[in-house]
């Protein structure tokens, strides 16, 4: 790490920069009702651009960072605050780098001569730029006048016209973050940034400069990542998006695991901040040493690098209609669902499949009236069909819940598509519209059915009268009855009497909704494994289930053991984990797995973390996130925030910081199993 770096990053952990802002309140309600709706984020973008000042600060060569903390807002027709627009999408980051903002100008003027119908469209698209132009404007002269001359020549060029170098493209980068988060765009991700970056990195390689200096420049631009970080939307600072891909083969079975990968890679290792938060694609014919790469960050504490299977996703992206082209490109989400890059509008969590309170429905409903298991899973088959059936007609109906309020011209016009359109990608301008379905508490639901199956029906030691008062008491006065419910196969152990009953629930949810129309611009709907935060969410609406969980008890995080399960150890949890076939279910939800941090005590023990990565994708499991924790440091931390205040964990889909939570979800990540491999 260089003096630069050092200083810098002492900068963003001191976080006295913060104390600048200013604090702001701009309803602009009466304006934005008054135009049209194509105009909104406009409005928003311009009025909290003429509210900025450039700040730059000491040791920063990138700008563009926040002075006022709050976006403008307006209250829609039904009086509903919209403070937050679209996103959880992929920008086209590599078209408007490599050409500029004059060239979109000229585009913006040439298809709306041709798309005539669309005038306050591309009016919105060119006001949005101009806005941008003018902020970038006032940056290079405040460059200038600081002394500052790198930034002040690299605006000398960019956003005006295309980037010729690593650092021009990354200042373009930080710039384009810049205007799209004041314009209420949400959840941006950076996408596979080692792909479309390389060629400026390779062209500075060419050049003479060296891999030291590309490597300072990356980590400065990582660190001002995290500068505004705190004042985007999301549960906490590390809710917001900021997730990068690396690596990924194409469709000739080459690994692009490349320099640049590698570089990314190192800068998050020494760095140890939450964004970017790393995925690394991987599959069969990943050489090992990446996983190794990929284990030294997950001794950093840092929650990531989340690992994406091309072999289980690349086959998922296309049997869902995407492109040869646009499968094998995939990104993430803000958490781990995968997108198309570039063109997409997917929403990929629009609703929450909850499987434990739907087989808890099945039980309590048709326990008493079947004669065996068979039967009982007939109609769990029927209930996850009829809720099915009302989440899909729901949306049919109803339509998106986004797009009826919602528009972004400026997002948009990096979004392939939409300019030559002439619609908004919240209106059909993007090349999909599918619709997500996250499925959480697929153990707890699965556990439910085993221990019914075998106290129930396999050893009768249990009528379903008096599971039911159990339940109802939350089983005061039945810990016995709770005793035998934990004691049930759990998933985990690498059971196939609980594990093959996961599978039989997962592919009855998968026929309900992989594929299935939404109704919107010619979308799909896709399923998947994850909870976000509805593993604490949807629990507080459920009381005791047949696993043995208590009231309210929160479910498993995305896809995990249940939190009252004592397994045999990671490789068994693999095992139990990746016999499904998850082919269908790939809407997102790692396999998310706590390890001990005296695992990555020696050389030995990384390796052996390397090779359980290994293990997951040779076992065909679809996501993996690992997470080294010390359930002792953690509590302390409870305790003493002041005195880790840099603490970092893996929440769900992101990194946060450990301290910020809230305690129901400390609490959870505290009561997760820790492995020592």
């Amino acid at each position: 790490m260089t003096e630069k770096v050092r200083s810098f990053l002492e900068l963003l952990r001191k976080k006295e920069y913060r104390k600048n802002r200013i604090e702001n309140d701009t309803d602009l309600t009466d304006e934005i009702n008054g135009s049209s709706p194509e105009l909104c984020d406009t409005l928003i973008l311009e009025r909290m651009l003429d509210g900025e000042i450039p700040v730059i600060l000491e040791g920063d060569i990138f700008g563009f960072n926040r002075r006022q903390k709050n976006l403008p807002y307006y209250y829609d027709s039904t009086g509903k605050k919209i403070a937050d627009g679209p996103g959880n999408v992929t920008p086209n980051y590599a078209r408007v780098i490599s050409s500029g903002f004059d060239t979109l100008l000229e585009e913006i003027d040439k298809y709306e001569k041709i798309n005539t119908d669309s005038p306050f469209f591309y009016e919105a698209m060119r006001r949005s730029v101009n806005a941008s132009l003018k902020i970038a404007e006032d940056y290079r002269r405040k460059a200038e006048r600081v002394g500052n001359t790198r930034l002040a020549e690299a605006l000398d060029r960019v956003p005006h016209k295309g980037a010729e170098s690593f650092y021009e493209a990354c200042v373009f980068f930080k710039f384009i973050v810049y205007t799209l988060r004041c314009s209420h765009a949400t959840h941006l991700t950076l996408g596979r940034f080692d792909q479309y970056m390389l060629p400026f990195y390779e062209a500075d390689l060419k050049k003479g400069v060296s891999r030291e200096e590309l490597l300072e420049t990356l980590e400065l631009f990582f660190i001002s990542l995290n500068l505004d970080s705190d004042t985007y939307f999301g549960l906490q600072q590390g809710d917001n998006g900021q997730s990068m891909v690396l690596g990924g083969f194409d469709k000739d079975g080459n690994y692009n695991f490349n320099d640049l990968s590698k570089l990314c890679m190192e800068a998050s290792e020494e760095l140890s901040l939450i964004d970017p938060k790393i995925n690394i694609r991987v599959g069969r014919g990943t050489p090992d040493h990446i996983y190794e790469l990929g284990t030294r960050l997950t001794k950093q504490g840092l929650g990531f690098p989340q690992y994406l299977n091309d072999d289980v996703i690349i086959p998922y992206m296309l049997s869902l209609g995407y492109s040869e082209a646009d499968a094998y490109n995939y990104a993430v989400a803000a958490c781990w669902e995968p997108i198309s890059p570039n063109n997409g509008y997917d929403f990929p969590n629009i609703k929450c499949f909850p499987f434990p309170e739907v087989i808890n429905t099945a039980i309590r409903t048709y326990l008493c009236e079947v004669s065996d298991f068979e039967e009982l899973m007939e109609k769990v088959a029927l209930c996850i069909k009829e809720r099915a059936d009302t989440i899909v007609g729901h949306f049919i109906t109803n339509g998106h819940p986004e797009a009826s309020r919602k528009h972004n011209m400026y997002l948009s016009l990096f979004i392939d598509g939409c300019l030559e359109k002439g619609r908004d990608m919240t209106r059909g301008g993007a090349k999909y519209n599918n619709f997500g379905m996250l499925g959480a508490g697929v153990s707890n639901a699965a556990d439910a059915l085993a221990a019914v199956k075998k106290l129930v029906f396999d050893d009768k030691v249990i009528t379903p009268d008096t599971l039911f008062a159990a339940l109802d008491a939350n089983y005061e006065g039945y810990e016995n009855i709770r005793a035998l419910l934990l004691s049930a196969p759990k998933m985990g152990n690498n059971d196939d009497y609980v594990d093959s009953i996961a599978a039989r629930i997962m592919n009855i949810t998968a026929d309900n909704f992989h594929g299935r129309p939404n109704g919107f611009f010619g979308g799909v709907w896709r399923s998947g494994t994850g909870s976000a935060q509805t593993y604490i969410k949807y629990s507080k609406k459920l009381k005791a289930t047949a696993d043995g969980r208590h009231d309210y008890e929160p479910f498993a995080c995305s896809f995990s053991p249940a939190i009252s399960t004592r397994t045999k150890g990671p490789l068994s949890v693999l095992q139990s984990f990746t016999k499904a076939d998850l082919s269908r279910m790939c809407d997102g939800g790692p396999l998310t797995i706590e390890l001990h941090d005296t695992v990555f005590r020696n050389s030995e023990g990384e390796k052996k973390v390397a090779q359980l990565v290994k293990a997951f994708v040779m076992l065909g499991g679809h996501e993996l996130q690992l997470n080294s924790i010390n359930r002792d440091i953690l509590l302390d931390a409870k305790a003493h925030p002041e005195e880790h205040q840099n603490l970092i964990v893996r929440v769900w889909g992101w990194s946060g910081y450990f301290c910020e939570l809230d305690p129901e979800f400390q609490d959870h990540i505290i009561s997760r199993t820790e492995y020592t491999v």
